[in-house]
């Protein structure tokens, strides 16, 4: 099963367990992390999500994730990949609130408007 949780991750697995909160248990999970055309894989082994988590479950159909056309890379190229990629949009945001700063709006919630 894929499983995809509330702060983004994708985990892939076997379901041993389940109850009625929705925590799961997985076996030979792995964390498979998508950068663009890219992915990578972290094992993780046996896996347990509560319920709470969770914000998508399905079953994967093996003959159409394998026609995907995505390369796998190495752990190592992934991660780097998914740093540059979360500097990219830091560095866009930073650069979307400067530009609404100055046209007056207060776009972040710890500045107020009260200065």
């Amino acid at each position: 099963v894929l499983v995809v949780l509330r702060d983004g991750r994708k985990v892939i697995g076997v379901l041993r367990s389940y109850d009625q909160f929705a925590n799961l248990v997985l076996q030979d999970s792995l964390e498979r992390i998508y950068v663009g055309d890219a992915y990578g894989d972290i094992e993780r082994g046996v896996f347990i999500i509560r319920g709470e988590n969770v914000v998508l479950l399905g079953e994967i159909d093996g003959d159409l994730e394998d026609a995907l056309p995505l390369r796998q890379l190495s752990v190592q190229e992934i991660l780097q990949r998914q740093r540059e990629e979360a500097e990219e949009k830091a560095r866009k945001d930073r650069l979307r609130s400067q530009l609404l700063r100055k046209q007056g709006f207060c776009v972040d919630f710890a500045d107020n408007d009260l200065y």
